[in-house]
């Protein structure tokens, strides 16, 4: 006798696979990209107004921290905060966050997102570049804490308090010395972060050629320390002398920001030479890890 024929039940109803793939220049295509990075990765407490595309009337302010880390906010005053130092990320930092602003722009006052969606498909129309207006640069405002969580003469309390303590406990001084360049001082050591809008490789030669020329620096006190990917942009750092107050270093990063911008210039037209080729191998072996 034959094998019995085994019944077939009904087919079970699949969920189309959605290609999913790491995007690592999320921020590609807005003019504040270099800030957008910066507040995300080592900036410690900064506020700025998002520009929105659609809705230019309405106030949604961008953050580098939310109380217990969240996604966004509405103060009980109604000021919307979305967060950019967020603890869960999908491959697409900016749909998170553009999920996260579409979600507060219909939420009511003292609802909270806890963590971003990074689970449902990608669909059209939900990342920054979709909602914020392209050439908008962001007028960053820099706190020495965290009391703009609250609104004033607000005092905390349970949850919100205690986060608020800690999240003072742990601040590092910093101060902006221009776009995407930042003074910070993580620890016995200062330093001057600064976010590159221009490709990785055209960074690199440009600071070699610097380096070369003996120009590299910011002057007495200073020492250019290494390098750093964040988000598809190089972050290039220095060593600086943290006995110096941060607007000390304003000019010099003017006049470094300038050197910088002719030797990007001069790669058109001249190719590295050999010093320059071996000064741009040894910035190479000069990658530093973000703590």
């Amino acid at each position: 006798m034959g094998k019995a024929a085994r019944k077939k039940g009904p087919k079970k109803d699949r969920k189309p696979k959605v290609r999913d793939v790491f995007v690592a220049q999320p921020f590609e295509g807005l003019a504040a990209e270099p800030e957008l990075i910066a507040l995300r990765e080592f900036v410690p407490s900064a506020t700025a107004r998002l520009s929105l595309r659609d809705s230019p009337d309405r106030s949604v302010t961008l953050a580098t921290v939310l109380p217990m880390a969240a996604a966004a906010f509405v103060r009980g005053d109604g000021e919307a905060f979305v967060g950019l130092q967020v603890q869960t990320r999908s491959s697409d930092i900016s749909r998170d966050l553009g999920r996260a602003l579409r979600w507060v722009l219909t939420a009511e006052p003292g609802d909270v997102l806890s963590v971003p969606d990074t689970t449902s498909p990608p669909a059209e129309g939900e990342r920054l570049q979709d909602l914020l207006v392209a050439d908008a640069e962001l007028d960053i405002q820099l706190h020495e804490d965290f009391s703009w969580w609250l609104p004033e003469g607000t005092e905390p309390s349970g949850e919100v308090a205690m986060s608020l303590e800690r999240a003072n406990a742990a601040i590092k001084p910093s101060e902006r010395l221009g776009t995407g360049a930042y003074w910070v001082l993580p620890g016995d050591k200062a330093h001057l972060r600064w976010v590159r809008p221009e490709p990785e490789n055209k960074v690199l030669q440009a600071l070699a050629r610097l380096s070369a020329a003996g120009e590299i620096g910011l002057g007495e006190g200073s020492r250019y320390a290494g390098s750093f990917r964040a988000h598809g942009l190089l972050v290039p750092v220095w060593d600086l002398d943290p006995e110096a107050h941060a607007q000390e270093w304003k000019e010099p990063a003017e006049r470094l920001g300038d050197r910088l911008e002719e030797a990007l210039r001069s790669l058109d037209d001249e190719p590295l030479n050999a010093a320059e080729r071996r000064a741009r191998d040894g910035l190479l072996g000069r990658q530093l890890t973000l703590r």
